[in-house]
């Protein structure tokens, strides 16, 4: 790792205190990165940098004073050749932070990168720092555009920014660089994007135009770019605060009234969730149209991070925690006819989004996965769900969503293990005693018969199917999987980071976070109680996509 240690141009001191002071040095941008010094868990300082008399970066860090843990990057190259003020306040007069300020062209990571022990394999997560909700995803110029809540300073919550990946298929992520950052109307919250294909908003045709919610007016921004590399904001926001707080704006067009559509978590009095709807020409002017009430208080339906789209003719309307309502849509009112419906049973899957400009036509959804990463070493946390293709099922109780693994997964299949048809009994030979690896796809169909209960053991991590409740049981998680003609069907995905298990033709969505200890790489599948019958079994050994 090359550092560059630039020269101090002025160091002087604002103000002191007991302990602290609050410090301003002035160094000239040379190199593409200041270099911020990071210490999990030390206490928080606010850093400003200041260029012409403007603000124009601020976060809030735990600051090393001496060896960091980590090293976080912060990109300067717009002002390179620049004076720039850097401000930090309760600094301490022995800190080594910023003696002498570090400069880098290399954003390097001092563990080896995406192969750390706690990265998921198959799963997106950023090279550095926290990262939250999906946002803006969006099929732009030939690429799957995935931007996301991030924090670049740390790995914990916070100086929320839109960090920026794209990928040709949805599984090989490339971090690209952070792109929408704090500025007057507060940090950036989360959002959508869409290609303006017929150039409404003046922008350019074809733009990409992301909106975004300033967590500190509360009001909707909107920003674009035309090659998905330089992007740019509008310096007002287009929906001023409605109530309370307002955010996570979610933006399609409606192709009957040719009108843009605005859904928008509005929290009213008394703790009423709500969806406000609006409609716009231009996507810069919008006009409320109605609103759709959801839960309240702690009932989070309807809560945060509206999802809105279209599925064989009806409409679905979700919320953060995957509650979801089927309806019809007019293009200004959404009409339930179904409501409180939710096929997601799993731990821990949240504020998911869906790609608009989809090139293929499906609705493909990735949640934001809250995984147990913030452990030992690691200056990463959090992640990304596989990519899901959602579809809506006709059953006996009515129209309902479904959720099955992207077809592109298949991609990252190496070997195969196929297991014959079996009858498995209590104390039976492990008909998978073979097999060892990591990273897995596990697709299996079991007659149940009557045993009471079957066990697959997942390298130490046992998912376990009670035949009498008909209930699928990981790490405490449960959620009722009914047997289909008799038979179970699994689809299981294994990382390093958790399972997510699909049955039921998708009706059912379990996704588990939890940290397996994958030097096992061992599984066995066993009965109790009685016979079962295994059908058929494929087992595909996964390779990473990093």
């Amino acid at each position: 790792m090359k550092i560059i240690w630039t020269g101090v141009l002025c160091l002087f001191t604002l103000f002191h205190a007991a302990h602290a002071q609050e410090l301003s040095t002035v160094f000239k941008a040379a190199k593409k990165y200041l270099v911020l010094p990071v210490k999990n868990g030390a206490p928080k300082h606010n850093v400003e940098l200041w260029i012409d008399g403007e603000k124009e970066r601020y976060l809030n860090i735990e600051l090393a004073d001496g060896e960091p843990d980590w090293l976080a990057y912060l990109d300067i190259s717009a002002w390179k050749g620049m004076d720039i003020e850097l401000r930090v306040d309760k600094y301490k007069a022995d800190s080594k932070a910023f003696k002498p300020v570090l400069q880098s062209d290399e954003d390097n990571n001092a563990l080896p990168l995406y192969k750390e022990k706690l990265r998921g394999q198959f799963h997106f997560s950023p090279k550095r720092g926290w990262t939250n909700d999906p946002n803006g995803m969006v099929y732009f110029n030939g690429e799957y555009h995935l931007f996301f809540q991030h924090n670049p300073y740390g790995r914990e919550w916070g100086n929320m920014t839109w960090g920026h990946a794209v990928s040709k298929d949805m599984l090989h992520w490339k971090e690209v660089g952070d792109v929408l950052h704090p500025d007057k109307f507060g940090t950036m919250f989360s959002g959508s994007a869409i290609v303006d294909s017929f150039n409404t908003s003046g922008l350019g045709k074809g733009a990409m135009v992301m909106f975004f919610t300033g967590a500190g007016s509360w009001g909707q921004g909107l920003a674009w770019t035309t090659d998905g590399q330089t992007f740019k904001k509008l310096d007002r926001t287009v929906v001023h605060r409605i109530n309370k707080d307002n955010r996570d704006p979610k933006v399609i067009w409606y192709e009957p009234t040719k009108k843009w559509v605005m859904v928008l978590y509005v929290e009213r009095e008394k703790e009423q969730h709500s969806m406000q709807f609006l409609t716009s020409p231009d996507l810069k002017h919008w006009t409320k149209t109605s609103t759709i009430n959801g839960g309240i208080g702690n009932d989070r339906y309807l809560f945060e991070c509206p999802e809105f789209y279209e599925l064989s003719r009806k409409w679905v309307l979700i919320g953060a925690n995957s509650e979801y309502a089927i309806g019809t849509f007019d293009g200004t009112t959404f009409k339930p006819e179904t409501e409180r419906l939710n096929g997601q049973h799993g731990r821990d899957f949240y504020a998911s989004q869906t790609f608009s400009n989809e090139p293929t036509g499906r609705r493909i959804e990735i949640g934001w996965w809250r995984t147990h990463t913030n452990k030992e070493n690691m200056n990463f946390n959090q992640a990304m769900s596989i990519p899901l293709e959602l579809k809506l099922a006709r059953t006996p109780q009515g129209l309902r969503l479904t959720r099955t693994p992207v077809k592109e997964l298949e991609t990252l299949r190496t070997q195969t293990h196929t297991i014959k048809p079996a009858r498995l009994k209590e104390g039976s030979a492990n008909p998978l005693s073979n097999i060892h690896a990591e990273l897995l796809e596990i697709r299996t169909t079991i007659e149940p018969g009557k045993a009471k209960e079957i066990t697959l053991d997942i390298h130490g991590l046992p998912v376990v199917y009670d035949v009498t409740k008909q209930q699928l049981q990981i790490d405490g998680v449960k959620a009722t999987a009914p047997l289909i003609n008799g038979k179970l069907d699994l689809i299981l995905y294994v990382d390093r980071i958790g399972v997510e298990v699909f049955t039921a033709d998708g009706l059912l969505f379990m996704p588990v976070n939890v940290n397996i200890d994958t030097s096992k790489k061992t599984l066995s599948l066993s009965v109790k109680g009685g016979e079962a019958s295994l059908k058929k079994m494929t087992v595909y050994e996964l390779k990473s996509t990093w």
